[in-house]
């Protein structure tokens, strides 16, 4: 069974803060911007090479602001995100599907990026969301640290809950670099993650179907 973990930090007030899962996870309050560059000449200096030298005297502060882009997601909440809906679509009913959403995050293991593509599909119940909204849930948990396998679980969760869906499908197919620059140094592996709930979980030529839409964009 997949344990979900929320990686949210708390709030300025230090209470803490809830994610789009609804779940709780403590955590440090956060370094100033100064503390975070201090820790970037370290790494440097511990790499081997001299942080005060030309090339290198302004690049904690290039990293720092880096970060800011890369783990965005804490700052986000998903909830808000999927509460706007519309429920007058003429009894639509079947699957909403949004194919090939490009997608980069960052593994907790290693700090280093995965890249790839997330497959996502819903049944509505009595709501549909605006489609740029589901790509935007994406963004919101891959600029966090966490797995494959954690973010997958979330995505899935957060449209469950937030949509109050019949069934919702995601897979997962990416890259890690952490095999692919450091340890076995293996490219172009792929690592697949899926998750069904409802209706996928259940009906397996509408599993099946989903599965046949992603292989068909390929």
């Amino acid at each position: 069974m997949t344990t979900i973990t929320d990686n949210s930090p708390k709030n300025s007030n230090g209470s803490l803060k809830k994610n789009a899962t609804g779940l709780k996870q403590t955590s440090a309050s956060r370094p100033t911007r100064a503390e975070a560059e201090d820790a970037v000449r370290t790494l440097i200096a511990w790499a081997g090479d001299d942080p005060a030298r030309e090339g290198l005297i302004d690049t904690p502060k290039r990293v720092a602001k880096a970060y800011g882009e890369f783990f965005k997601g804490y700052d986000e909440d998903a909830m808000e995100i999927l509460s706007r809906t519309f429920e007058d679509v003429a009894g639509y009913d079947d699957m909403v599907m949004l194919r090939g959403i490009d997608m980069s995050s960052h593994c907790e293991h290693h700090m280093v990026p995965f890249v790839g593509k997330v497959h996502i599909a819903y049944m509505p119940s009595k709501k549909v969301v605006g489609i740029s909204k589901l790509a935007r849930i994406v963004e919101t948990f891959s600029k966090r640290l966490q797995t494959q396998e954690t973010m997958t679980a979330q995505i899935t969760r957060a449209i469950d809950k937030g949509l109050g869906t019949r069934g919702t499908a995601v897979m997962i197919e990416a890259e890690h670099q952490c095999m692919s620059m450091r340890g076995v140094n293996k490219q172009n592996v792929a690592t697949i993650t899926t998750r069904f709930t409802g209706l996928f979980q259940d009906d397996k030529d509408l599993r099946t179907r989903f599965l046949g839409m992603v292989n068909n964009g390929k």
